[in-house]
């Protein structure tokens, strides 16, 4: 591991403030990925700012018609939440079945979001439900956010504060997880929110998480576990690997998101 100055931070301008004055200094969250990243000597932080200490970024909030999560809140937290739990299920389902115990008990959505790993369950809880990211300068709907493997629209600096989810009229979340990282081969978020019908997909695509615009399309039309299974995805543009091919993972799209119908009812 390189050596690192580490900080931390009491607010989110203090820890805005204390990379913006670093030569190159990086946000901590849970540390699932970056801890990690920097052991296997890929990352060369010049500075750590650890937001653990900054109350003001945890904790779950309802509004009229939405849920806003702050960033900080662990996974488990958001899955063990009565507001979320109440108003959006499908959102604490994905997020009991995030990695293991010992990652749901460290990593944050704040985190898993600035990450944007293409495997990674929320990406498709915020594209699916339509949310809006909050950082300490702007919003960012949710479709401006994601841009590719690993890269979002954030700008240097720019620290992620909250998560503003509307609730939708039905929602349900399955993937198909690897069974030793429990990341998703593919995961499929499918939902319903006032008329709209948004199904995005993670796990599968090489530049990320997206929306699959034909089943969309089937389920406007039709409600039902066999407008989505119907569906036949392309394997154009998705990952293959030791785990799945491309082929494979396009079958899946169909099959998860038929299964996430079936669950929201």
């Amino acid at each position: 591991m390189y050596e690192f100055n580490y900080q931390k931070a009491n607010s989110a301008a203090d820890a805005v403030q204390a990379v913006n004055s670093s030569d190159d200094g990086q946000f901590l969250a849970g540390g699932m990925t970056l801890i990690p990243t920097i052991k296997q000597r890929l990352a060369q932080p010049s500075d750590l700012i650890d937001l653990a200490g900054i109350n003001d970024l945890v904790g779950v909030e309802e509004g009229e018609g939405s849920v806003t999560i702050k960033a900080m809140t662990r996974h488990v937290d958001v899955a063990n939440n009565d507001i979320v739990k109440s108003k959006i299920p499908a959102l604490a389902n994905l997020a009991d079945n995030i990695g293991d115990p010992q990652v749901r008990n460290r990593g944050t959505i704040g985190g898993s979001l600035a990450n944007n790993d293409p495997a990674a369950d929320y990406p498709a809880a915020v594209l699916g439900l339509n949310a809006t990211i909050i950082t300490n300068t702007r919003e960012i709907i949710a479709e401006d956010y994601f841009d590719g493997m690993f890269t979002t629209s954030l700008e240097e600096g720019e620290l992620v504060t909250a998560v503003r989810f509307p609730i939708p009229d039905k929602a349900a979340y399955t993937k198909f997880p690897n069974p030793a990282s429990r990341y998703a081969l593919v995961g499929v978020m499918v939902a319903q929110t006032n008329g709209e019908i948004r199904v995005a997909v993670t796990g599968a695509g090489q530049d990320g998480v997206f929306r699959a615009s034909d089943i969309e399309s089937a389920l406007s039309g039709s409600w039902t576990v066999d407008a989505a299974k119907d569906v036949k995805m392309s394997d154009e543009g998705l990952n293959s690997d030791i785990h799945a091919s491309a082929d494979y993972r396009a079958h899946l799209i169909s099959v998860m998101a038929s299964r996430a119908v079936a669950a929201a009812g």
